[in-house]
């Protein structure tokens, strides 16, 4: 543990075992929590667990060890997406350096670990402007469109890149645009459309999920 982060619980120790012992005795005051600073993080340590930040860290590294299975990648890939529902997680993505791994595992060789990485980057970013900004901004809607048009690849894994694409979307029309734009680049059509107008949002991700259901029924014929 950093000596800041030290300094501060035993700071946090000594305001809280004063207050206990020499505080105000009254019944209303008694119930009045004392002032603190101590984060979620600061907690961890002080009971003596990991961090989410350091669990978020700590899956990521394990997905990207070529001396750990498939198996147990894909259970550290599912830790992570629980961990990241939580909004203050997603955004930490950015402050932990964990996009640009979990953007490189969308080119993973193995297709369950590609749809675990589009998973996760759908969960991310859904109803998220921050981190939607950040998506757009290293690149990484791009990458999605291509492998949800990839007709080639795993039913599943083109579906989560399209949830994903929704997810980055809705109510952020820079990435409307973009998506729109490298969609009619690669011989989808694509109105430009309005990233708040749900409805048309959806004819746009409903036209890519018939596209894949179309393709997978010609295979099966």
């Amino acid at each position: 543990m950093g000596d800041k982060r030290l300094n501060e619980l035993l700071r946090w120790s000594v305001e809280n075992t004063t207050t206990g012992e020499n505080g105000p005795s009254t019944e209303t005051n008694a119930q009045v929590p004392p002032p603190t600073n101590l984060t979620p993080e600061l907690m961890a340590a002080l009971m003596g667990g990991p961090s989410d930040a350091d669990l978020m860290k700590g899956s990521m590294e394990i997905i990207g060890d070529p001396e750990v299975t498939l198996e147990n990648k894909l259970i550290a890939f599912d830790n992570f997406e629980q961990l990241i529902e939580n909004l203050d997680n997603a955004n930490n993505i950015a402050n932990l350096n964990l996009w640009t791994p979990l953007l490189e595992h969308l080119g993973s060789t193995e297709s369950e670990l590609r749809k675990m990485a589009a998973w996760c980057v759908g969960t991310a970013v859904q109803n998220n402007e921050r981190t939607q900004e950040r998506l757009l901004a290293i690149g990484g809607v791009t990458p999605l469109i291509e492998m949800a048009l990839k007709e080639d690849e795993a039913e599943d894994v083109r579906r989560k890149a399209i949830y994903a694409l929704s997810s980055a979307v809705r109510n952020y029309q820079p990435s409307m645009d973009h998506c729109t734009d490298e969609l009619n680049k690669r011989g989808f059509t694509a109105a430009k459309t309005d990233a708040a107008d749900m409805t048309a949002v959806d004819v746009v991700i409903h036209g890519l999920r018939e596209k894949v259901k179309a393709v997978a029924n010609g295979a099966s014929e």
